[in-house]
């Protein structure tokens, strides 16, 4: 069985857009947490205004299906023009270590 895959997606908002940035992110939840294999996707707010998304997908091949859906060109397409430049994306395997509920993401 293929083993989960964390993502970071870090998007930078232009001045003054950031608010409208967090609206489009948390507009695309829904549908996302609604597609096979999404196991977290979560926004979470950096002090410099970088925003950043946090998933969890069971597997690369669900992390690619999602990636080329619709949610992901609404989300683009509600992006464009409210950040500094393209979202860096992260694809991350985890390493297991100690308690296992605590040791990975």
């Amino acid at each position: 069985m293929p083993s989960p895959v964390v993502v970071t997606a870090v998007f930078g908002p232009l001045p003054g857009m950031r608010q409208k940035a967090i609206d489009a992110l948390k507009a695309a939840i829904e549908a996302v947490h609604r597609e096979d294999g999404c196991l977290l996707y979560a926004i979470h707010a950096a002090p410099d205004d970088t925003l950043v998304m946090i998933e969890k997908w069971d597997s690369r091949d669900l992390l690619s299906q999602h990636s080329k859906g619709p949610a992901v060109a609404q989300l683009n397409a509600a992006l464009e023009g409210l950040l500094q430049r393209a979202a860096e994306v992260t694809v991350l395997e985890p390493i297991p270590a100690g308690e296992p509920r605590l040791g990975q993401i």
